[in-house]
Order: C-alpha cells, then structure tokens, then sequence
C-alpha cells in the first residue's frame, strides 16, 4: 500500500479502472467473486447477460435482475467510490473507467466517469425506439410484471452492453485515449478477465506508465504491475490518511 500510495502521489495524470468489486463494499454482489452471481445455484448468469436470449425471453433477464439491477438506487457509494471521488476532486484522479452499471460512481461525486458497460439508467424499445428511464422500468417490474413498450408491444433493453454486442465505440475510444495518457492506471476490484475492458491498463503500459492492482483474486496482468494489493477497504483508508 505505501509503494502505490506513493506512486499516486508521483503520477502526474492517474486514471482509475474499476470492476465489480469495488460495488461490493456497497452490498452489490461481484461476478466471480467466492460469493459472487456466477456462483448461484439456479442461475445461469451468462445467459442473463445474453444478448441472442435476451432477444428470446427478456423475461430471464427482468425476472433475475429485479433485485440485482433494479435496486441500485437503494445502494450507497462505498469507501472506494467516494475516495475516487475524493482524489479526483483533488486533481489527482483524472478519469473513472468502469466495467460497473450500477451509477455508484457518479453518486459520490466522480464527474468523469466512462461506462464502458453501459448502464440501466436509459432503457429503449428496439423496435420503435422510445426511451424509458430507469424509474419508469423499475415501477414495472415492482408490479411483477415484465416491461414491453406500450407504444408497439416491441421488447424494451437497458442500455447495458450485453454479450454478443459490440460495446459503445464513443465509450471505448474515451477509455483507450484515457488509458494511452495515463503515467498510471489503478486496477480496482477487477480480475480482468472480461474483454475488451481487461486489455484497457496495456495502453498505459504500452505508453510507458505503470501499473497498480488492488483486487482480491489473481488477475493475467499481476505480472506487469508494480504494486499488487489484496484489500480494497484497507487500501482506501489508508489513501484516506495518506494523500
């Protein structure tokens, strides 16, 4: 942690990459986690995320992600969101880059943030092309039923990338410049494994800056950084204290 925090200190543009286990410290569940959705019984995560199923039964992926999805509006920033959010606020952080959709993020106050995923705050009928807002689907689903357009019946999907779909080229133009410019990419709460987000901290080490992880499973880049730490919480305090 001291090596990192110094690092930060010595970064001159610090961009921040970060997964799913940061929202854990806000009682969301991470994918692969030891308790994460993928662990489930009775789930398949994979084809809740489908883009070819989900096109087949919207229902699989509304009725699994009513209370995975539909209610982050009850959730909190963290203590890695609101310190991201801290550090950018003292010039030290210059980007968020998020595999994350649940608006964490910009709720603690970061106001660069790159959703590289998307998010469920727009949702839009791929038929007709009305737009939605995440409180208007969430009212449906409140009432157990599942959202199809009022206007042409047609199916109605979050602006959350799913398999099988191409992530927003605009999104992730943004975070391969931001990446490219940055003398140090944090890794957070992200086992890179889900590409392209993962190949996202090689701009930075192709252009010559570093390296930092704080995640609690192994990731393919370990190797590459120099600064490798296991605890989120704990690193965030001692950031708190630090810098």
């Amino acid at each position: 942690m001291e090596k990192l925090v110094r690092l930060i200190k010595e970064s001159k543009y610090c961009v921040a990459l970060t997964g799913a286990g940061v929202s854990t410290l806000s009682g969301i569940r991470d994918f692969r986690g030891k308790d994460g959705f993928y662990k489930q019984k009775g789930i398949d995560a994979d084809k809740i995320f489908q883009l070819s199923h989900f096109l087949r039964d919207p229902s699989y992926y509304y009725t699994h992600a009513r209370d995975f999805i539909y209610n982050v509006d009850e959730k909190e920033p963290g203590i890695a969101h609101t310190e991201l959010a801290r550090l950018e606020k003292k010039g030290i952080i210059k980007s968020v880059i998020t595999q994350n959709i649940d608006l964490l993020h910009q709720k603690a106050g970061s106001t660069n943030v790159i959703e590289i995923h998307g998010s469920p705050s727009r949702h839009c009928c791929l038929d007709c092309g009305k737009e939605f807002s995440f409180d208007e689907i969430k009212a449906i689903l409140d009432k157990n039923k599942i959202p199809s357009c009022g206007n042409c019946g047609g199916i109605i999907k979050p602006a959350i990338i799913f398999f099988g779909e191409n992530l927003d080229e605009s999104a992730l133009s943004n975070a391969v410049v931001e990446a490219s410019r940055a003398d140090l990419v944090l890794v957070l709460g992200s086992s890179l494994v889900v590409q392209p987000a993962a190949s996202i901290p090689l701009y930075t080490l192709e252009h010559g800056g570093k390296l930092g992880i704080v995640n609690n499973l192994p990731t393919p880049l370990d190797q590459c950084a120099e600064s490798i730490c296991g605890d989120l919480t704990k690193f965030f305090v001692y950031t708190g204290k630090n810098i």
